[in-house]
This record gives structure tokens, sequence and C-alpha cells, in this order.
């Protein structure tokens, strides 16, 4: 109902929800506007990049390269980078890290850049949990409102 623009949601489209008794054996197709995006790095570092060059080519044609933002919430969270390269030690986990840390700098300082750069887009850094942990723990919520109706939280991602 909060989607409805009568162009990419129809109020027909609600009616075929009502009606799921009906359509359920039609195969009718419902649009579906998630609360929020998720992705891990192998997707979300791609999706970064993408961003960058619509921004380049909105900017040689013109345009204001600050209008390129994701519609929704994106949440990439790092959890993919993480190689055991010292180990049986009570350091072993922060010298991981910081090994992480120098081995992925050039990748983890354009992944900076985008948070800064574009709206409803944010990193989770390394370290913080696996992606469904840290959405499960951090991200999701019962009810997802930023300033529109409130509504069950829904979301679409990546994980391993």
């Amino acid at each position: 109902v909060r989607n409805i623009d009568n162009f990419s949601v129809k109020e027909e489209d609600v009616e075929k929800i009502l009606n799921w008794e009906k359509t359920s054996e039609q195969g009718v197709e419902i649009p579906f506007h998630p609360a929020r995006v998720i992705l891990q790095d192998f997707t979300g570092v791609p999706a970064c990049v993408d961003l960058a060059a619509m921004r380049d080519a909105i900017k040689n044609m013109g345009g204001d390269p600050e209008k390129i933002n994701p519609l929704k919430q994106v949440d990439l969270v790092i959890d993919h980078s993480v190689q055991v390269d010292v180990f049986g030690s009570d350091d072993a986990r922060a010298r991981n890290e910081q090994i992480e840390f120098n081995r992925n700098k050039e990748r983890f300082q354009f992944l900076k850049w985008g948070q800064n750069a574009f709206e409803n887009f944010s990193i989770v850094p390394p370290g913080s949990g696996i992606v469904h942990q840290v959405n499960l723990e951090y991200l999701a919520s019962v009810v997802y409102n930023r300033g529109e109706m409130p509504c069950p939280d829904s979301v679409v991602g990546t994980d391993s």
C-alpha cells in the first residue's frame, strides 16, 4: 500500500494480494519493494563500482552526479576478506585483522569513499561478523520506518 504510485505499483496489485485465494492459482506477478538491501563484499564492491561509474557517466553528460544514489538503504557487510595467517596465540585475531587491513587497504579506502559519497549506502567494517549474523543482530528490525508509513521490515540481498 505504501508504494502505490500507479506506475510501478498499482491499486490492482494490492487487490491481487487481498484476493490471494483466487490469484494464487493464476500465478500473477506482484511488485515487491523491499525496505532495504544487504550485500556481502563480493557483490557489494561491484555495486559500489557501478554507482561510481554511473556518476561519472552522468557528469560527462552534463548531469548532476550527486543524484545517483541507491533508492533503498543498502548495507554492505565486509566479511569475505579474512585469511588466517596467524594462529595459536592470544593476539591472533588482532594480528590477522591488521594483516587484512594492510592487504585490502585500497579496497577498504574505496568502500569508505562510497559510504561517504552515496546516500542510503553504509559499510559494516571487517571483523563485525558474517552477513546473516550482522543482519539479524544489528540491522534487522521488526518495523521499518524511514519517514514513510511504518511497515514490516523486508530485505533482499546476498550471502555466501
